[in-house]
This record gives structure tokens, C-alpha cells and sequence, in this order.
């Protein structure tokens, strides 16, 4: 890094641990955050754009320009996550409307703008279905030669959610995450595979919880609405904010580069995305059926009291 901060911007569908990510981003100094862009996921997206300028306030952030992008996928039907994340998509903490609002033009504009004029590449952290950052490519694909790496939230090897193959963010809007992989950057790939296994402790949460200063507090009820705890024993999964964490601590993942796909046919593997695991080819390659797929940075294993202690360190500092 040379004691500069990392250009980033994130793209998110805000969210209890898209909020938890926000946090962290803000506050963590090797992070410049030069923006943040909305997208339909987890709710709406002005209840994203709402979710997001909230957060951004509590967290005390600077003038971070925020911008509404896509309200739905670019085939599907939009399909929310609000029974996780509440109706409102934050856990319906009721919390204040914000005073800030967004700026006036839309996400992929304020994309390529922020990107182009970033004076070092950008690492984009989408952590929300991928349709903006499809948009931006096919639209304007000049930008990807000043991104330095995607890092998203999304996908899984082994075990899905959304269905028994895939994950919610790359299942909502399966051909945006196909055309994310042939983007021609480099791209980390923080699937569920890490994703669940990062889980803040329900003494720390409680801690955030008692709080005075308002981003930890929020902090600490957004953990313990992420469960996998009790309101006893609130423990509470980052989520999202792993994948920032990645930005800051890359040696926190251990990472192998791996042919993936996204599966677009109908039926019950729409979303899943295939990871090829394999030592050597199969019959299939070996019988002319081969595939041009993208190589990805894969996340298979993770340190998770590393980032664990990383956020909560900078969240809390």
C-alpha cells in the first residue's frame, strides 16, 4: 500500500451486513471510501439508498457521495431478502431518516466517474446482487482497465442459500454475475463458503450494544439481529463485512484461482456458481467439450477471530 489508502467504492443492496461493511469501511483508515452505489436486493432500492445514507450518518463518515441504482435485475423479477433483514432491510430498528441524500445522477454514472477520476485504480466491493457492475461494464468498459480488483460478495462452492446451489446475491441476477467474471480484472471471490464463519462473539456484541458512541451501537444491534446467537446469548455473523475486511487483510483469505461459471439454464442449478475444483480435465474436455472460463480468485478457507478482532478493532477505535 506505501501508507496510502486503498481507492474503494462499494455497491450494496444495505442491508443488516452490507451496514456492518459500511461501518468498517468508513472507519478503517487504509480505506479511502470515494463512494457508495445502490442496487434492489436485500429490500428496494430507496429503501437501499435510505438504509445506506442512515448508516454512513451514524457512522460519521465525510461527504460520501451516495447514488440509486437498478430496481431490478436485468431479466428477473426483483425478489427481496426482508425476511432476514426485516421489512425495512435493517432490521427494523426503527431507526432516524437520514438528513443526507443522494446525488443526482445514477449509480453507473457516479461509477465511471469516480473511477476514471480516482488517481490510483479502484477495488470495487460489490456486496449486493451484481446488476449495477454489469451495467457499468457493458456500458462502459473502459473503466475496467482503472480497477485494480473486484472483490464480491457472492457465489459458493458448496452449499447455496437462496436455493440448495446458490447464493442469493449471484441468484438474484444470475447473467449480471456472469458478465462480472468476464470482466478482464482481477476478482476475489468471498462466497458462503467464508461468509458464515465469521461470528463476532455475544460478549463483544453486547459490548457495542451498551455503547454511547452511535456507530459501535449501531454495530452491536445489527450483529445481534444477524444472529446466529439469541437475544441470551447475542452472537452475531459479519457477513458482508468479511469481504471488506479482505480489502485491508487479503493474507486473512486463503485463496485459490479456479475456473468459475454461472449456471443461466432454467431449472434448479439457475444461479449456482460452478466452481471447478479438479486437478486435471475430465472427459468432457477430453471429448471436445471444453469451455473458455474465467480464472477467479476463490476464497476456500478464512482466519476468522483475524477478522473478527480486525473489524471490531476499527469499528470500536
Amino acid at each position: 500500500m506505501n501508507g496510502q489508502p486503498i481507492p474503494v467504492i462499494i455497491d450494496c443492496d444495505t442491508g443488516v451486513d452490507d451496514a456492518l461493511a459500511l461501518l468498517f469501511a468508513v472507519r478503517h483508515p487504509a480505506i479511502d471510501l470515494r463512494a457508495v452505489t445502490c442496487v434492489a436486493g436485500n429490500t428496494d432500492v430507496d429503501g437501499v439508498v435510505r438504509n445506506t445514507l442512515t448508516v454512513l450518518e451514524q457512522a460519521g463518515a465525510g461527504d460520501v457521495p451516495v447514488a440509486r441504482g437498478a430496481a431490478r435485475p436485468l431479466i428477473e423479477e426483483p425478489r427481496s431478502a426482508r425476511h432476514v433483514h426485516g421489512h425495512d432491510g435493517m432490521g427494523d430498528l426503527g431507526l432516524p431518516a437520514p438528513a443526507r441524500t443522494p446525488v443526482d445522477v445514477d449509480a453507473v454514472t457516479l461509477l465511471r466517474r469516480e473511477i476514471l477520476a480516482s488517481p490510483r485504480p479502484v477495488t470495487l466491493v460489490p456486496t449486493a446482487p451484481l446488476t449495477n457492475i454489469a451495467l457499468l461494464l457493458r456500458t462502459h468498459p473502459e473503466v475496467a482497465a482503472h480497477i485494480e480488483r473486484i472483490v464480491f460478495m457472492g457465489g459458493a462452492v458448496a452449499v447455496g442459500n437462496a436455493t440448495p446451489v446458490a447464493e442469493f446475491n449471484v441468484w438474484h441476477d444470475p447473467e449480471a454475475a456472469a458478465i462480472l467474471l468476464t470482466a478482464g480484472v482481477p476478482i476475489t471471490m468471498y462466497g458462503l463458503d467464508v461468509f458464515t464463519r465469521v461470528v463476532v462473539p455475544a460478549s463483544d456484541v453486547r459490548r457495542l450494544r451498551e455503547s454511547s458512541e452511535p456507530g459501535a451501537r449501531l454495530g452491536g444491534e445489527l450483529l445481534a439481529h444477524r444472529g446466529p446467537g439469541t437475544e441470551e446469548d447475542p452472537a452475531g455473523g459479519l457477513g458482508d463485512a468479511g469481504a471488506v475486511c479482505a480489502v485491508v487483510d487479503p493474507a486473512g483469505l486463503t485463496t485459490r484461482a479456479l475456473p468459475v461459471e454461472v449456471s443461466l439454464a432454467p431449472g434448479p442449478t439457475r444461479g449456482q456458481t460452478v466452481v471447478d475444483l479438479r486437478p486435471r480435465p475430465g472427459e468432457a474436455e477430453i471429448h471436445g467439450e471444453a469451455r473458455e472460463q474465467s480464472l477467479v480468485d476463490v476464497a476456500l478457507d478464512i482466519d476468522e477471530e483475524r477478522y473478527v478482532k480486525l473489524w471490531l478493532a476499527t469499528v470500536e477505535g
